[in-house]
């Protein structure tokens, strides 16, 4: 089954590809098929605002489309930048702004403890629907520490792996992360539709 990527996200591209791959989906960007959309993240909650880029895309390209709508979450601040993740400090701030605005905000604050959540968000033609959460704890380091990933990757710190998202290979970071924990609950919800709709994934 082919399934069109509600994201021009590069990263996002290639932590699920990787994912689903083992799935018998084949997960392609909306941009290779010609489609640019940008849906206006107007929902208060992390599931509303998959679920809007989801049906965006799927009534443009007549194809299933899935969404992951993520943020992270910081108790010392009462749970932001949450919803505003891709948009803290700002329109037009690159990743690594975001993050060092992030700690500054941070600076004198003994409590670390944050939160990565994602929802991921499947809608088909037929206006169908299937959704699936996951959560990764951890905390904020005190300075961005590895070079991969993207986002906010440097500064999450795992300590059962005691490793940044940004330290990790795709592995180990595929093991752990909310988008994973997500992917895998959906995996469930996915496969549930499949055999109710007798579909063939490996299709």
């Amino acid at each position: 089954m082919k399934i069109v990527l509600a994201s021009h996200n590069q990263g996002k591209m290639r932590e699920m590809r990787s994912i689903l791959a083992s799935y018998g989906v084949e997960l392609v960007l909306q941009s290779e098929l010609g489609v640019n959309i940008e849906v206006e993240e107007t929902g208060s909650t992390f599931r509303e605002n998959a679920l809007l880029k989801a049906h965006a895309v799927a009534k443009a390209t007549g194809m299933p489309a899935i969404a992951d709508d993520s943020g992270l979450m910081v108790d010392a601040l009462n749970g932001a930048p949450g919803v505003y993740t891709a948009r803290y400090g700002g329109e037009g701030l690159t990743d690594e702004e975001r993050y060092r605005l992030l700690l500054s905000a941070l600076v004198g604050q003994t409590n670390r403890a944050a939160h990565f959540y994602s929802c991921i968000a499947c809608v088909f033609p037929t206006g169908e629907t299937l959704t699936a959460q996951g959560v990764c704890d951890g905390t904020i380091a005190f300075a961005p520490i590895g070079d991969d990933g993207f986002g906010y990757d440097p500064i999450f710190f795992v300590p059962s792996l005691r490793k940044t998202f940004a330290q990790m290979t795709d592995e180990e970071k595929n093991a752990v992360s909310h988008r994973a924990k997500a992917m895998a609950a959906f995996r469930n919800e996915f496969e549930k539709y499949c055999r109710e709709k007798n579909i063939n994934v490996n299709k």
